[in-house]
């Protein structure tokens, strides 16, 4: 049988303004790997953000280099050790191949064939499309490793069906974003009570995944609000998602009993500004607020820790999200895939597949 052909869009050098099209070389999995044809991936800020920073994100790659951390497609092969897939099963993955241990294009996701680790694939089932699931992995695992690492919140892990409650309140920022979506499901299915922020539009959909309260994330009365509904419980932590929020998370813990940490999934970034002036300002600009932060965190002792969202892959939580929770939790609905994509179709590498975001 002959080898099929693969085709990746390459990001050619640092800060090049367009992806580039070509052949790729076709992948076996090794052990505890699988190979998938995509279906359907997802861009990230993050894939934006390394085009546009250069080397002062994911510096140890070389280029040309394959991205994408979210692929969606059917299982073509399985390596040594895989037990839990088969040709042709439908899966959703987080492919890691930017990061430094594994540094390798193959498991990226923007080609018609990546290679994924067995321990970060989750089944799909019938009723979930290939598009709405590829909106999942890089959220979610950011999600998970705020929420459950023991460097962050290090809150108690997820059931399906969800825990019975712990009696603890999670503060989570930015609840409509991909993030926030798969947090605030994850911390309900751990037990937690969830108080959040969204736009006024979309206060009954953050409702919907389970918060039970959500406010204006624009209003000058915000933090204020937020202390306020947090009053007589007692909070396991924040997590932070979008510009100024890790801020008034900090404001807010400084008032509230309990875990007082912040969680942090959004860098601090400066005003839109021309493209030659962003890494320059982005410096001076987190500079002055690790300044800041800093001593806010000392003076009100209010831990923080950004978010790496790839870091579960070497942890116990990367198989707890994939293979313990996820696909029970997508088989029966108590996890949906969320928010809903925006598909551009069909993809260019394939008249079949689809790009989301």
């Amino acid at each position: 049988m002959a080898t099929p052909s693969n085709a990746a869009a390459y990001l050619p050098k640092s800060k090049a303004p367009l992806l580039e099209i070509k052949s790729a070389p076709y992948t076996h999995p090794r052990k505890n790997e699988i190979l998938i044809k995509n279906a359907a991936v997802a861009i990230n800020l993050v894939d934006n953000a390394k085009r546009d920073m250069g080397e002062m994100l994911y510096a140890w790659v070389k280029y040309p280099i394959v991205q994408g951390f979210d692929a969606a497609g059917e299982v073509v092969e399985v390596g040594p050790g895989v037990t839990r897939f088969k040709a042709g099963d439908r899966v959703v993955g987080f492919a890691g191949g930017m990061e430094k241990s594994i540094n390798n294009s193959a498991l990226s996701a923007f080609q018609l064939y990546t290679v994924l680790q067995d321990h970060m694939v989750s089944p799909i089932p019938d009723s979930l499309s290939f598009e709405s699931a590829s909106v999942i992995p890089l959220a979610l695992s950011t999600a998970a490793c705020g929420l459950f690492q023991k460097d962050h919140l290090g809150l108690r892990y997820p059931t399906n069906p969800p825990s019975k409650p712990t009696g603890e309140t999670v503060l989570i920022t930015g609840g409509a974003t991909s993030v926030g979506c798969d947090a605030i499901q994850l911390a309900v299915a751990a037990g937690y009570e969830v108080i959040s922020t969204s736009s006024p539009k979309n206060f009954d959909y953050v409702k919907k995944l389970g918060a039970t309260k959500v406010f204006d994330y624009n209003s000058p009365t915000l933090v204020k609000d937020l202390i306020h509904a947090l009053q007589g419980k007692t909070t396991a932590g924040a997590l932070s998602i979008g510009n100024g929020a890790a801020e008034k998370c900090m404001d807010v813990m400084d008032k509230c009993q309990g875990n007082k940490f912040v969680s942090m999934a959004s860098y601090p970034n400066p005003d839109p500004m021309p493209t030659t002036l962003v890494i320059p300002k982005f410096i001076l600009h987190y500079m002055t607020w690790s300044v800041a932060a800093w001593w806010k965190s000392k003076t009100k002792s209010i831990g923080y820790k950004f978010i790496w969202g790839a870091a579960l892959k070497d942890n116990e939580v990367g198989p707890l999200m994939f293979v313990d929770f996820l696909p029970a939790a997508l088989e029966d609905g108590t996890f949906v895939a969320a928010p809903e994509p925006i598909v551009v179709s069909p993809f260019p590498l394939n008249s079949q597949s689809s790009l989301a975001s």
